[in-house]
């Protein structure tokens, strides 16, 4: 360092005596371009009142103005500053930045746990600017950050109206924000009126099918006596309409317990077997049949009536017209997945009440002796002639469930041979393929491994 940082011992006491004098005359005006520095919070300065008492840590603090200043070895220097070496005299010097020249207000520093404001104007601070400073410092905000935030705030409030304004604006047009409930319950006086025609009949239950997806608004339908309107519409001579109730009735039916009770008890399920049964159009059976999935699908007590009602018959008629083959898988996948639902009720380990309860049901269920009697090892194999890959699939799978029982009617169905022979050499270059890319667990990879296990079964 210089020689000013070595003076000899008279030399130091008269400077000592020197600075305590000018520090006192100083100290005895108002100052001009001071600066402040706002200590360090502590519990008994909750009056946001400047602390008379600093420590000799804090006396360390680099006081900044827009003049180069030297920086004493320890001081803490706040962040935004320059800095930079004196090359003539080899101490480090300080400043704000050039920007902040000439502009006049509060500059607020942070460095570490200290942290203070800078008043850049000739005046000095006023008591309300010290009291603000001290409020936001003691909550750990930054004055200009809460500025930016406030002004944030006030620019949604332009881009985003008040709810309060919106209701009002609703209200002077007329408008009424209507639940689902209110919707149903007009869509069902709409459908039941007297007078309606076949177009209002039909507008009224497509939107009902597009509410009762829900299961809230499913049982409400129920509950308001929607429900079986809907069913009863299943008996109209008009084709339009069977098939819309068909539609409504599978939705609100879909995984929906109590609602299955309920059209059960309503008469449903004879409803829905009579339109499989009898001579009606393409489009009224496949809405039938989906309704009739959604009534079966893990629902025990109406998979037993479907058999006593001779429903099994009714799915089999289906294979006696060609046109009907996409309804045939249709029947297919819903017999494979009821003959599912009882295979894992009753390999499932669970020893609940409510489990057992469910395994006594599933055991009245004789499906698969049903279907054995009435040739469907011998109905479900024709439909892997079809050009369709999920519609083999399915074949593919039903027939591997069938397998123990149908045996001996596979090995002795003719043409069966050479039709699996001709889907697995197809499949072998499909796996090839995805094999090719990596794919191990591919789509078709997996259908020729069906495909070996079945041929290797019938050995």
């Amino acid at each position: 360092m210089g020689p000013w940082r070595r003076p000899h011992h008279l030399s130091l006491i008269l400077w000592m005596i020197s600075m305590v004098c000018f520090c006192w005359s100083e100290n005895s005006q108002p100052q001009k371009g001071s600066a402040l520095t706002v200590v360090e919070q502590t519990e008994s300065s909750d009056d946001g009142e400047v602390e008379d008492d600093l420590d000799s840590e804090d006396l360390e603090v680099f006081y900044p103005t827009n003049e180069w200043q030297m920086v004493n070895p320890g001081q803490a220097i706040p962040v935004g500053l320059h800095v930079r070496l004196n090359l003539q005299t080899g101490i480090n010097e300080a400043k704000l930045p050039d920007s902040e020249s000439g502009k006049g207000g509060m500059k607020y520093w942070k460095q570490g746990n200290r942290q203070g404001m800078i008043n850049t104007d000739s005046k000095s601070f006023t008591a309300e600017e010290l009291k603000k400073a001290l409020k936001f410092m003691k909550q750990g905000t930054p004055v200009e950050n809460l500025e930016e935030e406030k002004g944030r705030q006030e620019e949604l409030r332009k881009r985003f109206r008040p709810i309060k304004e919106l209701k009002k604006d609703f209200e002077e047009m007329n408008l009424v924000m209507e639940t689902d409930m209110e919707i149903i319950t007009k869509l069902v006086n709409k459908f039941n009126a007297s007078r309606a025609t076949t177009e209002e009949k039909i507008a009224a239950l497509t939107d009902l099918e597009y509410y009762v997806h829900q299961l809230d608004n499913g049982q409400y339908l129920m509950t308001t006596g929607g429900l079986q309107l809907v069913v009863n519409a299943l008996n109209t001579t008009e084709p339009l309409v069977q098939e819309y109730a068909a539609f409504v009735l599978g939705s609100a039916l879909s995984s929906n317990p109590r609602v299955q009770v309920e059209a059960m008890e309503g008469g449903a399920l004879q409803k829905l077997l009579v339109l499989m049964a009898t001579d009606q159009t393409m489009r009224v059976k496949k809405k039938a049949l989906f309704a009739l999935s959604s009534m079966l699908r893990h629902f025990p007590f109406a998979q037993q009536h479907f058999l006593r009602l001779g429903g099994l018959q009714v799915l089999r008629q289906l294979f006696q017209v060609k046109e009907m083959e996409p309804l045939c898988v249709r029947a297919v996948t819903l017999l494979y997945d009821m003959l599912m639902e009882k295979e894992l009720v009753e390999h499932a380990q669970d020893s609940n009440s409510q489990h057992k309860e469910k395994q006594r049901q599933y055991d009245h269920i004789d499906l698969l002796p049903a279907m054995l009697e009435q040739d469907w090892c011998i109905l479900v194999p024709t439909l892997l002639t079809s050009p369709e890959h999920d519609t083999r699939e399915k074949v593919l799978k039903t027939m591997s469930f069938m397998m123990s029982s149908c045996r001996n009617h596979y090995q002795a169905l003719q043409g069966l041979n050479s039709s699996l022979s001709e889907l697995q050499e197809e499949y072998q270059r499909l796996a090839a393929v995805e094999r090719s890319e990596a794919d191990e667990d591919g789509y078709f990879v997996g259908l020729l491994n069906s495909i070996d296990s079945i041929i290797q079964e019938l050995g």
